[in-house]
């Protein structure tokens, strides 16, 4: 596959296979994550891989709870209550991965740096076969200090990705895109 058409057609992907994903092509898409630039080369990433069904339910429930509890307040909440009050919603959509990548610094570009990886990774899972999807539900809580010792990583670090990686039970349809607003600055 070709990057344009890569670019064109990743989708997020919340449909997944129960298929264990071998640990050779985990550490094919944390390679392409690497490859990704860094503010003054710092490349500051730590890569948490949660296989463990019971510890993806457990960040599940415990973010949920935590979104509930913290973030009811603002406008898009609204739209995700009954979503998120449903005990039966897994915010991993049953991925069977979860990559969590986070700075080891919480420097000024400790988001930029982890976000330039994660979108790395997402390519580089599609251009495998494999579905991703960034869960935003689940930055809060394991920015926390529960969430950072269920990762079991230090105190200095910044969770920033969590991106769910599983074989996609079906390709999301394209989204249509607006036209960007370019504004030509020339002399």
């Amino acid at each position: 596959m070709d990057f344009a058409q890569t670019l064109h057609s990743r989708r997020s992907v919340r449909s997944y296979r129960q298929e264990p994903i071998a640990e050779p092509v985990l550490r094919a898409l944390v390679d392409a994550a690497i490859q990704a630039p860094s503010a003054v080369n710092e490349q500051p990433w730590l890569f948490s891989i949660v296989r463990s069904k019971s510890l993806l339910e457990k960040i599940s429930a415990k973010a949920k709870a935590h979104l509930m509890e913290t973030r009811m307040g603002d406008a898009a909440a609204d739209r995700f209550r009954a979503m998120l009050g449903d005990p039966g919603f897994n915010i991993f959509y049953d991925a069977p991965v979860l990559i969590v990548i986070s700075s080891a610094t919480s420097g000024g570009w400790a988001v930029e740096n982890c976000a330039l990886a994660a979108e790395n990774l997402m390519l580089a899972a599609y251009a495998a076969g494999l579905g991703a999807c960034w869960i935003g539900f689940a930055q809060h809580w394991l920015a926390s200090d529960e969430g950072k010792a269920a990762l079991r990583l230090p105190s200095g670090c910044q969770p920033v990705a969590p991106i769910i990686v599983g074989h996609p039970q079906s390709q999301p349809p394209p989204v249509p895109r607006k036209e960007p607003e370019i504004f030509w600055l020339d002399d």
